[in-house]
């Protein structure tokens, strides 16, 4: 016997099929044919930053491994709020990235009361990239050559040691504020428009210190040009063998995360975040790429989108609940 009700709903089933097949070819020939012109990869630190080296080592072979041309573009600005806004808005398509920092995704929801962007909402994340240690150092021309002595200075008289940093709200800010409220010390902020002129600033006497990426530093501290006080890291740094980590100089403070990590627009598809943190993972594990990293002192990180996501989100929570308690303010 003739099933209406069958016929119907295959017909129903039929029709629906139908009305996708535009949209699933659509899709799959984006997928299939992706990148099909340059990516851009927008940097929210100035040229010769430790993320701009970053994204300009790994750039080419990125784009050697997706078949079209990586665009390193420079958006530096307001402790990075500018370039991530402008990837925010940006299409979901996979052509425009941003290098994230800790800074943009973690630490800015935390200072500021408005945001241009919603770190939880507005980004795909795609891949962990590097991680990097820092280090605290003084001016050659400083008083201070030890870390007890600069804490003693501090102690004696509070505000009246100064620390550079790359801007308000920055990690090299807060993690300074983490070395003062470690050892119950006052210092003064000085607050630059980015890590070279900070650096420049302890460097030139101008401020007393600065807590700055190791990789930045250590060729002014081979150079004689600035002094190392103590390693912000787990242990000691192989080519400061002599310098003290805070814990072994007896501050108690979390790790301080220096990560960077590739993010896209929110909604982007699947299929091409996939291709990109193959692309990226690519990057970082060519041996010529990695040794070089490390020997910046970049730490290599591999890993999928939702694990660098879930990092963040632990790091938001842990100094989110440091920047409440310490009371931090960004200007």
């Amino acid at each position: 016997m003739f099933n209406l009700s069958k016929a119907c709903s295959a017909n129903y089933l039929r029709a629906v099929f139908i009305s996708v097949l535009p949209v699933l070819s659509c899709t799959a020939h984006a997928q299939s044919t992706y990148p099909d012109h340059p990516v851009r990869l927008i940097v929210p630190q100035s040229a010769g930053s430790g993320a701009d080296v970053v994204a300009r080592l790994l750039g080419e072979k990125i784009g050697s491994v997706l078949g079209a041309s990586v665009v390193v573009e420079n958006k530096p600005g307001a402790n990075g709020i500018v370039a991530t806004s402008f990837v925010a808005k940006s299409p979901a398509d996979g052509y425009i990235l941003l290098l994230a920092g800790v800074s943009q995704m973690s630490f800015n929801p935390k200072l500021y009361k408005t945001l241009p962007y919603d770190a939880n909402k507005d980004f795909t994340y795609i891949a962990p990239v590097v991680d990097t240690p820092f280090v605290l150092v003084a001016g050659k021309s400083s008083p201070y050559k030890t870390l007890p002595q600069l804490l003693a200075a501090a102690k004696a008289a509070p505000d009246s040691v100064t620390f550079a940093s790359a801007g308000a709200g920055n990690s090299t800010h807060l993690s300074t504020e983490m070395i003062a409220a470690g050892a119950s010390i006052k210092l003064k902020h000085v607050p630059y428009k980015g890590s070279g002129p900070a650096l420049n600033a302890v460097i030139g006497g101008q401020v007393d210190i600065m807590t700055s990426v190791l990789g930045s530093a250590l060729p002014q501290i081979q150079g004689g040009n600035v002094i190392p006080l103590a390693v912000l890291a787990d242990k000691r740094a192989s080519d400061l063998p002599d310098v003290p980590t805070l814990k072994e100089a007896g501050i108690q403070a979390p790790p301080m995360p220096g990560w960077f990590a590739v993010v896209g627009p929110a909604g982007m598809d699947n299929a091409i975040v996939s291709k990109l943190n193959q692309a990226i993972q690519a990057a970082i594990t060519d041996p010529a790429i990695n040794k070089r990293l490390k020997d910046l002192y970049f730490i290599p990180l591999q890993g999928t989108a939702q694990e660098m996501r879930a990092r963040a989100d632990e790091d938001a929570k842990v100094w989110g609940d440091f920047i409440a308690r310490t009371g931090v303010q960004v200007d």
